[in-house]
């Protein structure tokens, strides 16, 4: 290895099977990652940190599991273990240089891991007087493949990530959602479909139905995590495991698990598992479901939040910042339109992740780098807005009782409960007369003579056009 000066930075000289490479003196990466950073000069963004600490995983329970076969001494084993945990640490984040946009595989990371923690485990063996050099291929990779490795570190760090990350984070917004809809119980409002004038709701009734919106994706994640959590190692270069001693993939998995503390499971077929990637399409698509949902909701809250004196105003939205930098005294519902737009980024996300699923060839899907970035960069924002709307926004959210009431029983649509009394017919005219009149339903009931010829008494009227009995009409 020799050392250069090229425009004030110092590079020193590394060799691959295709020759010498220029790599920065300080990079603990060599050739391969260097070729690679050259190579792609595409999105400036490299893997995300999960999917490095994934690797790192993998390469550690892989030295543990070559040691014990056989295929590794103590001293490389343990000094490649050390530097991994280095790496699961985050203390050397700044060495992943390569691009999300690189070879499908997932080659290059899988290399730049392989390099990194060769010379990190290379470099504390020489300060412990230990001449043992520790290589990249040889013994960092040993009994793998990026075949087999990559998008195993991507089932690992997608796993992870659902379970540690965004589970959590959709549980405080269920919660949050739970306990406005016990505070909104007798909170009569309109109900709409159509965006047009229905018979009432409570307001805690619709909390209730965003907060089982936000349970059901957490059962659907629970769903999925059993193919997400499945992983290829162990099959190597293309599914029937060469070069592996028997028993590497089994133990692999095992110490993952120890490691991780997640469900991870080999896969049933080595070669479905090394040719699709199904399991991160399915991933994706509840990902996308939960965007969904998140819209739904906080479109809803934005209409309701509309206002403050000519929109719905049903519910006060807290006011987190000035809304207009030419209106004074403007707030607008922030919260809501930031998670709207991560809903459009995760959901235009899935169609990455799903296209990329399609670049699957006989052995190998090749759009791996690209799915593992998008799922994990939707887990992230779909966590972090999750409870952000918990905490900034849900929790702060108060009903305009009176104006929800007034609303309400505006609605001509509260004639309905008449229908079993007067007819479907009869109602309608009446809803009509309301609307044409802008009078009230009972006051158009009386006023075109329901009463007075006898059709329904005062006191049925009273019964019928109860606001609260109509939120609950079989109690």
């Amino acid at each position: 290895m020799t050392e250069q000066h090229n425009d004030q930075q110092q590079y020193r000289t590394e060799h691959d099977t295709m020759g010498e490479v220029q790599v920065p003196i300080n990079a603990l990466y060599r050739a391969q990652t260097q070729r690679a950073v050259q190579n792609f000069p595409i999105s400036g963004k490299p893997i995300e940190p999960q999917n490095i600490y994934a690797l790192a995983q993998v390469k550690k329970a892989a030295a543990r599991t070559n040691q014990e076969l056989g295929v590794l001494d103590a001293e490389r084993a343990e000094a490649i273990i050390a530097a991994a945990d280095q790496v699961i640490a985050g203390e050397h984040d700044d060495h992943f240089p390569v691009d999300v946009f690189q070879t499908g595989s997932g080659t290059s990371s899988n290399m730049n891991t392989n390099e990194v923690i060769a010379t990190l485990a290379t470099r504390a063996l020489a300060e412990a007087g230990s001449d043992t050099e520790v290589h990249p291929n040889d013994h960092v990779n040993a009994s793998q493949s990026s075949n087999d490795v990559y998008p195993t570190s991507v089932h690992v760090a997608v796993t992870g990530a659902l379970i540690n990350d965004l589970k959590p984070a959709l549980d405080i917004l269920a919660s949050s959602l739970e306990t406005k809809a016990e505070e909104f119980a007798e909170v009569v409002k309109s109900g709409r479909t159509h965006l047009m004038d229905a018979t009432p709701v409570t307001l805690g009734q619709e909390f209730g139905g965003y907060a089982a919106q936000v349970r059901y994706a957490i059962e659907r994640i629970d769903a999925s995590l059993p193919r997400v959590a499945e992983v290829p190692q162990g099959g190597t270069a293309v599914g029937t495991g060469i070069n592996t001693p028997k028993g590497f993939s089994q133990r692999v998995i095992e110490l993952l698990v120890e490691q991780t503390g997640l469900p991870i499971t080999e896969a049933r077929n080595h070669f479905e598992a090394q040719a699709n990637r199904d399991g991160l399409v399915e991933a994706s698509g509840q990902l996308r479901n939960i965007a969904y949902s998140l819209m739904k909701i906080n479109n809803d809250l934005r209409w309701m939040g509309s206002g403050p004196n000519t929109g719905l105003g049903e519910i006060a939205i807290p006011d987190l910042q000035p809304g207009s930098s030419i209106m004074p005294g403007k707030v607008n519902p922030v919260i809501c339109e930031a998670v709207i737009q991560v809903c459009a980024q995760v959901i235009g996300n899935d169609t990455t992740v799903s296209l990329s699923a399609t670049n699957g060839a006989f052995e190998l899907n090749v759009g791996i780098p690209v799915m593992s970035a998008n799922l994990l960069e939707s887990i992230r924002l779909l966590s972090n807005s999750a409870k952000v709307m918990a905490e900034k926004m849900i929790a702060g959210i108060q009903a305009n009782v009176e104006r929800a009431a007034f609303l309400a029983g505006a609605s001509p649509s509260t004639v309905t409960p008449l229908n079993k009394l007067i007819g479907y017919e009869a109602a309608a005219k009446i809803a009509k007369h309301a609307v044409n009149e802008k009078v009230t339903v009972r006051e158009a009931v009386i006023a075109l003579g329901y009463v007075d010829r006898g059709d329904v008494t005062e006191q049925q009227l009273d019964e019928a056009l109860d606001l609260m009995s109509m939120t609950h009409p079989g109690e």
